[in-house]
């Protein structure tokens, strides 16, 4: 959607609309992702839905269209938040492809800290979806790996990482990702975010730097 600062030719009155419908559809989603966690998206009633959201049912229905959507939304916003901060995050790392890595591993577990219910939601309530709406989350869900992928070859291709499948060790880096929202029952006792993205990192770049470039980035490796 476009914004006021992208186009300084669009009605002040426009951009503010579209800026509330924005803001409302992030209340909403939130409002849902943490219903559905509790109850299950069949469950969730509109309702329920709108009293955690404080809005009214009519306006749940203006954005979206029955549980279906909201829950695909859900999982898309988390997969759409992917998409542009995984790239924001290389673009501004280092140009060395060790440390874009780190970067967007990174920035996969602050989305995943940032939207931890919906999170969840992606693995325990995706059988929920129609067929239409679990082929499209598949396809996204691939493409929004790309980056790790693109990174891992680029560093195997400049002799910095081993020679490793990098399908395998991109969907190893976004499960540990998921894992923090997954396990946070648990971690949220025994480690910070911090701490468990550092060390979350060292560990799988332990496994896949080539040795003589250890030395180089000792400052990601160290545990």
């Amino acid at each position: 959607m476009t914004s006021l600062a992208e186009d300084p030719h669009l009605d002040p009155d426009e951009a503010a609309r579209q800026a509330r419908g924005r803001m409302r559809s992030a209340q909403i989603l939130g409002a849902a992702a943490r219903l559905m966690e509790r109850t299950g998206s069949q469950a969730m009633s509109m309702q329920a839905l709108a009293e955690e959201a404080g809005v009214s049912v009519g306006l749940i229905y203006r954005y979206f269209g029955g549980k279906d959507d909201l829950l695909f939304a859900v999982i898309v916003d988390v997969l759409d938040s992917f998409a542009t901060r995984v790239p924001e995050a290389v673009a501004a790392a280092k140009p060395d492809p060790v440390e874009q890595l780190a970067a967007a591993f990174r920035a996969y577990c602050e989305v995943i800290n940032d939207k931890r219910h919906a999170a969840v939601l992606t693995y325990r309530e995706s059988k929920s979806l129609s067929d239409e709406h679990r082929r499209r989350t598949k396809e996204l869900e691939v493409s929004t790996s790309d980056p790790l992928r693109q990174l891992l070859r680029q560093g195997i291709d400049g002799g910095l990482l081993l020679d490793v499948d990098v399908d395998l060790v991109a969907y190893n880096l976004l499960l540990v990702a998921h894992g923090w929202a997954l396990k946070h029952w648990y971690f949220e006792h025994t480690h910070g975010f911090e701490d468990y993205v550092g060390k979350q990192t060292a560990l799988a770049l332990g496994g896949i730097v080539a040795p003589r470039y250890r030395r180089r980035y000792a400052h990601l490796l160290a545990l």
